[in-house]
């Protein structure tokens, strides 16, 4: 067969948000012609190079927005275009903060209940263990069992347009039974089990993904006492790493 084409490869970050109707937002693309117009007759495959491409920030898929990067070939032909798309995946590589303290926190309903806790870390990698531990200050009300939980909160819009949407990403049971004043309640919870992404903050002016602990504790009537802590996560970096930005593009010609 004969076709009269024009092969052209791009490489394109987008942004989208489910919230305003599925419009993209297209804040990176980089295009190159790999052929001139012409006839093509017989399979053959077109090298491909794109350096320096910026890729800001980390590939991401919620519930209300989604950020991807992906290479499109077309070929343009008189009538209809032949178009491919084959998505890539970006991950933020991070090292171990400069500043990483410690999370000192208090829950109190005055002269009935005074708990403090602490957290090892406030910056954590996905794969990373968050060790703390619960001090019971003051306990006058019956306390029926605690718990903590991680919860995601995913910010899209901006002024009146906000939207917030919170996920609980896990639930971890802390204590079940009533504690007495002075008793101490280790915490050990493993990151590694859970599907976690790291911390993104105003993603293009467009969305960001924060992370919460999240303390709760339920009295024999049921009534909910809790104290949200935010956590920063970031992917860890390997030991080496490898840039690779070359391809090619084959096209075989069926008859």
């Amino acid at each position: 067969s004969i076709i009269d084409c024009r092969l052209k490869a791009v490489v394109s970050t987008q942004s989208t948000g489910y919230y305003d109707r599925g419009n993209h937002y297209e804040f990176v693309k980089l295009d190159k012609d790999l052929a001139r117009p012409g006839e093509l007759t017989e399979s053959c495959s077109f090298p491909f190079e794109f350096l320096k491409v910026v890729k800001q920030y980390e590939s991401y898929a919620g519930r209300n927005c989604r950020l991807r990067y992906f290479l499109r070939v077309a070929v343009s032909r008189r009538l209809v275009d032949i178009v491919h798309e084959r998505e890539l995946m970006v991950h933020q590589l991070s090292s171990y903060p400069e500043t990483n303290s410690s999370l000192k926190m208090e829950v109190g309903i005055e002269d009935c209940l005074h708990i403090e806790f602490e957290y090892n870390r406030s910056k954590y990698h996905l794969n990373d263990v968050i060790v703390g531990k619960i001090y019971f200050i003051l306990v006058r009300i019956k306390i029926k069992h605690m718990e903590l939980s991680i919860i995601k909160r995913e910010t899209t819009g901006s002024g009146p347009n906000t939207y917030n949407e919170n996920e609980q990403i896990s639930r971890y049971e802390i204590m079940d039974g009533a504690p007495v004043r002075g008793e101490s309640i280790p915490i050990r919870l493993f990151l590694s089990a859970y599907d976690l992404t790291p911390t993104m903050k105003d993603v293009n002016k467009k969305f960001s993904v924060r992370y919460y602990l999240n303390l709760v504790l339920v009295d024999e009537e049921d009534r909910r006492y809790f104290k949200q802590q935010e956590i920063t996560l970031w992917r860890k970096s390997p030991t080496s790493l490898k840039p690779e930005n070359r391809g090619v593009v084959a096209l075989e010609n069926h008859t």
